[in-house]
């Protein structure tokens, strides 16, 4: 490869690439959310607000002890951005959705999920790329993907759909069958 192409090809991937996700793939803006005039009161915890810093750090913290003590513990620590209005939401792409993890780049909470299974739920989510890959957690049964999220989370006391509980019911009846100690294992071969 000649210089010029190497160049480019670099331009390219430092430049093009983050600058074309951060417009179209707005979720992944949860890298820098102060870039969306949020406050971050500790290197993982973003809050539009002041007055919102101590309930998310609480959260948060009860959702990291939750994850870490009950599944797996966690190996990093997961940025989350905490939306209190429907313009952050918006910023960040939720679109109809309460929340979203993007890979293990961070978590966006929406106004209407500042609830502590909503938290667990999303950072299952980040759990699994971290265990798994975040491009492998793509290809892997959305049964198991949303099915131990809702599961695990003990996700009781939300509306879920008919498609959510069935994939509970499949990722339970799988989880039954897994030696706990080869969980990730088991999980690395769906």
């Amino acid at each position: 490869m000649s210089v010029p192409s190497l160049t480019r090809l670099l331009f390219l991937i430092v430049f093009v690439v983050p600058l074309a996700a951060w417009f179209v793939v707005k979720p992944v803006r949860v890298v820098a959310p102060r870039l969306a005039g949020m406050m971050c009161p500790t290197p993982q915890v973003c809050v539009e607000s002041s007055e919102d810093t101590e309930l998310a750090v609480a959260l948060y913290n009860d959702a990291v002890a939750f994850v870490s003590e009950g599944i797996t513990p966690l190996r990093g620590k997961p940025k989350v951005a905490f939306c209190s209005s429907t313009d952050c939401a918006r910023h960040f792409g939720l679109g109809n959705r309460a929340a979203v993890t993007v890979g293990k780049f961070g978590t966006v909470i929406g106004p209407d999920a500042w609830k502590a299974h909503f938290l667990r739920h999303e950072l299952i989510h980040y759990l699994q790329s971290e265990q798994l890959g975040s491009i492998e957690l793509t290809q892997k049964p959305r049964w198991f993907v949303e099915g131990m999220a809702y599961e695990l989370s003990r996700d009781e006391d939300t509306l879920i759909t008919g498609v959510s509980e069935k994939q509970r019911r499949q990722f339970a009846e799988w989880d039954q069958q897994v030696d706990p100690d080869d969980f990730w294992g088991e999980a690395d071969k769906l």
